[in-house]
């Protein structure tokens, strides 16, 4: 339900003051002033209205999210008592509705796009926009109405027209445990503005309160939909994270911890006759607290996650699932040795369909770079430092004939430059992606870039894995500490950021680089600054 709006004069204020949320100040009186003439306004005249004045409705923030040439989506969610134990946020059982605006300044003097969804109890009381008719690769401000509160001001943009060729600064991160530390790494990617923001997975964590938390975890290990609808109320109260979310649109994928460790398509981690509920729960949580299309709405044990993003002609952006369609991992999972299993050409990690999917983007692509947003460790990584060999069979060692497939896809279609962005493993990592890995004088395929983890695993260590990266010549970079990635890219290059925190268990750690990588156009080769 959306109209469109003639411009205002420009009263613009400082960016500064949008990313910590003080154009809601600003803004609200001069939103209560664009709707006063509308039926709607507050609620009036909508069937079920009366919403009254709820405490504090826009808790958990407002984010944005699989940006268009011409559209993009607008996320928020009801809830004046995020943490609330039975998972629906202190909302009563009914529908209210909530007004959206989106404008081209940060005092929204200019708005371009109005209107009104409902905030359903169904879906926790989630908000999805949809939003068309923008500009292509035009910067905007969004907000939120329900009754008179009005939420904090969000900043997002469209993606580029077709054959656009700009640059674009983008950061990646993954695994954000919120009892093993402080979301630092969230606001220090904020503060670097990025364009779009890719999440790889393990946004929230299943797990209860341990002894050893920074933080206290709320809730007992989420296996209904009450607990994760928790959990990820828990979260989203994170203020850094919030920010993270406001300052840019994102693309996400999950990976296994949004429903429980190292689950494989029907396949529990440890026997659970009531595990397809618990997959049911998580996939209807994550959907309610992330800025997705309705596309990616869940039917039952089944959400469709995997979708491409274009970015002009700069870069195409495959978001991959590597849960819901793979086989159960091979020997047992774990760490094998001598895992014959792991080679059975059958086997796959993406589901036959995914694949196809994968390989139809890198035959029909022209972009400049073409990337794959995952989960888990692509490249093959020997583990066991010295004459054996030891494989992650999480990870697409597991799953070789796959990974195979797909890097010599990358390496042998219309794919000019294939890059691989990775999160699960909580270190950074760099390498090169060879056709075959097991054959190391094969054709180059792409580079992999591998992020360590927002928390998860603490603070880290000095650890340098020297072992592990003589034994697997084409991994050219490691580091135990917590942090994301930041990259550049432009038609000439893709330049790499390693950027890193010294502690996560105290609050306020700057980010520093612990290195620099760049890919020149053309030459799938990582070279060190």
């Amino acid at each position: 339900m959306s109209d469109s709006t003639t411009s205002g004069p420009d009263n613009s204020v400082g960016r500064r003051s949008v990313l910590l949320g003080g154009a809601a100040a600003v803004g609200g009186a001069a939103l209560a002033s664009t709707v006063a003439g509308s039926a709607y306004a507050d609620g009036r005249g909508l069937p079920g209205a009366g919403v009254g004045r709820l405490r504090d409705p826009f808790s958990l923030g407002v984010a944005s999210g699989d940006p268009l040439p011409t559209g993009v989506v607008l996320w928020t969610r009801l809830a004046p008592e995020p943490t609330a134990a039975d998972g629906r946020g202190g909302m009563p059982n009914r529908p209210y509705p909530v007004r959206w605006e989106i404008a081209e300044d940060e005092r929204f003097a200019r708005p371009v796009r109005r209107g009104w969804e409902w905030a359903r109890p169904e879906e926790a009381h989630s908000v999805h926009v949809e939003v068309d008719g923008l500009r292509p690769g035009a910067e905007y401000f969004y907000r939120f109405r329900v009754g008179n509160d009005v939420s904090p001001a969000g900043r997002t943009r469209t993606a580029p027209p077709p054959g656009h060729m700009g640059d674009l600064t983008l950061c990646f991160a993954s695994c954000s445990h919120f009892g093993d530390g402080y979301f630092t790494a969230y606001r220090r990617m904020a503060e670097d503005e990025p364009g779009l923001i890719l999440h790889l997975g393990d946004y929230q964590y299943e797990y209860p309160a341990s002894d050893h938390d920074v933080r206290k975890v709320l809730g007992p290990e989420t296996r209904t939909l009450a607990n994760y609808r928790q959990r990820h109320a828990q979260y989203k109260t994170d203020e850094d994270l919030q920010l993270a979310h406001s300052v840019a649109p994102w693309l996400v994928v999950w990976d296994d911890h949004e429903t429980e460790n190292n689950w494989a398509d029907e396949v529990p981690e440890q026997p659970d006759p009531d595990f397809l509920d618990r997959r049911a729960a998580a996939f209807q949580a994550y959907y309610e607290n992330m800025p997705l299309r309705r596309s990616s709405r869940p039917r039952g044990i089944d959400m469709r996650l995997y979708r491409r993003i274009r970015w002009g002609g700069l870069a195409n952006f495959h978001m991959l699932d590597t849960r819901q369609y793979r086989d159960d991992q091979a020997c047992g999972d774990g760490y094998g040795i001598g895992c014959e299993d792991r080679f059975d050409p059958n086997r796959s990690i993406t589901g036959e369909q995914q694949e196809r999917w994968i390989m139809n983007g890198f035959r029909n692509t022209r972009a400049r770079w073409d990337v794959l947003g995952q989960q888990v460790f692509f490249s093959k990584l020997d583990l066991d430092s010295g004459p054996g060999e030891g494989y992650n069979m999480d990870a697409w060692d597991g799953y070789v004939a796959n990974r195979d497939r797909i890097a010599h896809g990358m390496a042998n279609s219309n794919v000019r430059n294939g890059v691989v962005f990775t999160g699960d493993v909580h270190r950074h990592w760099a390498a090169e992606i060879r056709d075959s890995h097991d054959h190391p004088d094969s054709p180059p395929a792409g580079t992999e870039f591998i992020t360590t983890s927002v928390t998860s695993g603490g603070d880290g260590s000095e650890d340098a894995q020297q072992g592990v990266l003589d034994d697997n010549p084409h991994v050219k970079f490691y580091k135990d500490r917590r942090g994301y990635v930041r990259t550049r890219f432009s038609a000439d290059e893709l330049r790499v950021d390693y950027r890193t925190l010294d502690y996560v268990t105290e609050r306020g750690a700057p980010a520093k680089t612990a290195a620099t990588f760049v890919v020149d156009d053309g030459e799938p080769k990582l070279h060190r600054k």
